[in-house]
């Protein structure tokens, strides 16, 4: 598949990258951002995969979240995609920030008009890790994941629904009962149509209940003055309850007063996440 290389910018001696190609999971072009560490030069590189929120490209985390120099140390591939299908002429996509464009909300849809395009579960799970794996100098069996909001849930359900696929996981403030807050339902509900069940399969909280084994430790990170944290959008208590009486490691960390949902609250804790997985990638 031909990638199109769309910037380059030298950065801690490795470089940041966007690249665009055709996507025949969602039947349009997409971009991605690939942070290529110095070693990428000399040898292979695990790769930790970033799922953005809402409203989000692959710009934000690549120019806001300040990752590049400790991932150069650890020697980690970064990969940072878009967060929806885009320009797929698909009436009503752009008419709310919360759902259709830029709220692809990493499910694969089954409802029309969505179903063609809106699969970014089988993107993200499938097609891009085949497409990085083939053109960078990535090591296959090392592959770890996180994100952020819309992103965190994104993360969370990839690693519980694929045991073993990820070596380690993690979240900025994410939303962790998707099927009980509005963001949820409303996203969940159009995609995948009425029946609550079928929800299920993409909510993290119930996810973790059937998680067949307890070789996952969860670091999740969370803003105590998140506005949709008091909004009741993310519900943590939920999920950690879930780990909890299924005995799933999770450290949660409720950061102090003045955190929020921003990047500078993601700046602030991102060389902690990173190291998280440096641990489990470079073991």
């Amino acid at each position: 598949m031909a990638l199109k290389q769309v910037s380059s910018n030298k950065c801690f001696e490795g470089f940041q990258k966007v690249f665009e190609h055709d996507s025949a999971e969602l039947k349009c072009k997409m971009k991605f951002g690939i942070y290529l560490p110095p070693k990428a030069e000399t040898g292979k590189c695990p790769v930790l995969y970033w799922l953005s929120g809402l409203t989000c490209t692959e710009q934000n985390f690549i120019t806001k979240a300040g990752f590049h120099q400790v991932a150069a140390e650890h020697g980690l591939i970064v990969v940072a995609p878009d967060t929806s299908p885009r320009g797929c002429n698909i009436e009503g996509e752009d008419e709310s920030w919360d759902f259709g464009t830029g709220a692809g909300f990493y499910v694969d849809a089954t409802e029309d008009p969505w179903k063609t395009n809106y699969r970014m579960y089988s993107y993200i799970k499938d097609e891009l890790p085949k497409l990085i794996n083939a053109n960078f100098p990535t090591d296959p069996e090392r592959m770890s994941i996180f994100g952020h909001s819309m992103g965190g849930h994104g993360a969370l359900i990839l690693a519980l629904k694929n045991p073993g696929k990820y070596k380690s996981v993690s979240a900025f403030a994410p939303i962790c009962n998707p099927i009980q807050c509005q963001w949820g339902k409303k996203a969940l509900g159009g995609y995948l149509g009425s029946d609550v069940s079928k929800w299920e399969a993409y909510d993290a909280t119930q996810l973790v209940k059937s998680y067949p084994d307890s070789h996952l430790d969860i670091l999740i990170d969370q803003g105590k003055d998140d506005q949709f944290l008091s909004a009741g959008q993310l519900l943590p208590d939920n999920f950690i309850a879930a780990c909890t009486e299924r005995k799933i490691p999770v450290v949660f960390r409720l950061q102090q007063a003045g955190y929020d949902h921003s990047y500078f609250f993601i700046a602030t804790f991102i060389n902690d996440h990173i190291r998280h997985h440096a641990k489990y990638l470079n073991a």
